[in-house]
């Protein structure tokens, strides 16, 4: 069986590690039979498309950001919130899967889009890399025009800044030519892999304000249409998927701190300055979010299903 499955919304190393380690397992299992053929960037259309050309058959699977278009789905955007708790990459895997599967989120994207959530991109906490006078205090940030996405986008506003939400590959022009001031990415791996470490003149380094889910979905007709083998080596390779992505993270990190402490500036902030961010940029940002959804289904209950998964 041959399934040109997906498309990735990125074209470089980034987190297509797992669906190069997905690709790979899958076709050397069954000796060639089972092909899951990627597609990069925008080939097969814009990413704020992509649930709908699920949905119309174009392809099978994506990877998708609920971010870059949260009107189609609401109840996946509780991921999306700054500052849950969250403390390391399995830890956020759980708490992904348990969101990814619950009955109201689940239930949502079935109805809506036919795809259900495969797997998590776990993608790490965000970081900003910016340009002109660096934000060293909360203060700083007060009239800056930064990229951001989510709940990060909302925290990011209490601030005082103006949000802009291009996607990712409109990035680079933007910082370069100074219609953002600083972007917001999962560090460290993204910055580098979009280069916006190339024209960046400062990193901030433990503001650490929450991350944005874009998980692998897939198309439930193409899914219900796999024999019951290839579905558990899909799962199998799931878990080879989970493996590159944890160990390419780490490798970025590695190479891309070091390198940007020589000639960026590095942003640390006190104990006492992000403690105050959580409390003027945490709960308000909850507190909308659960009055923004209430009407459409019980978000009191979902949020807290978050942090019961992070238990």
């Amino acid at each position: 069986m041959k399934s040109p499955l997906g498309r990735s919304n990125h074209s470089k190393v980034k987190n297509t590690g797992f669906a190069k380690a997905w690709a790979k397992h899958v076709s050397e299992k069954t000796g060639g039979n089972f092909k899951i053929k990627i597609f990069y960037g925008d080939q097969l259309g814009g990413k704020k498309q992509n649930l709908d050309n699920i949905k119309a058959g174009v392809f099978k699977a994506s990877k998708v950001c609920w971010a870059y278009h949260p009107g189609k789905n609401q109840s996946m955007t509780v991921l999306n919130l700054p500052f849950l708790p969250v403390r390391n990459f399995d830890m956020q895997r759980r708490v992904a899967e348990a969101i990814h599967k619950h009955p109201i989120s689940s239930g949502e994207v079935k109805k809506k889009w036919n795809i259900m959530a495969f797997s998590s991109s776990n993608l790490p906490q965000y970081e900003f890399l910016g340009r002109g006078d660096a934000p060293t205090s909360l203060e700083g940030w007060k009239g800056m025009t930064v990229r951001a996405l989510g709940g990060l986008a909302r925290a990011m506003e209490k601030l005082g800044t103006s949000i802009s939400t291009m996607t990712a590959t409109e990035v680079y022009q933007a910082i370069d030519r100074g219609a953002a001031d600083a972007v917001s990415f999962p560090s460290t791996y993204a910055h580098s892999a979009y280069k916006i470490d190339e024209v960046a003149e400062w990193f901030t380094s433990n503001l650490s304000p929450g991350t944005n889910d874009c998980p692998n979905v897939i198309s439930l007709t193409a899914w219900n249409k796999l024999p019951k083998q290839y579905k558990s080596l899909m799962y199998e390779a799931r878990e080879s998927g989970y493996a590159a992505l944890k160990a390419a993270y780490s490798a970025k990190d590695k190479v891309n701190l070091p390198k940007w402490r020589k000639y960026l500036k590095e942003v640390k902030y006190s104990d006492a300055e992000l403690a105050k961010f959580r409390k003027v940029a945490g709960q308000p940002v909850y507190d909308q979010w659960l009055a923004a959804n209430k009407s459409k289904f019980d978000s009191k209950a979902f949020l807290d299903a978050v942090f019961a998964a992070a238990k």
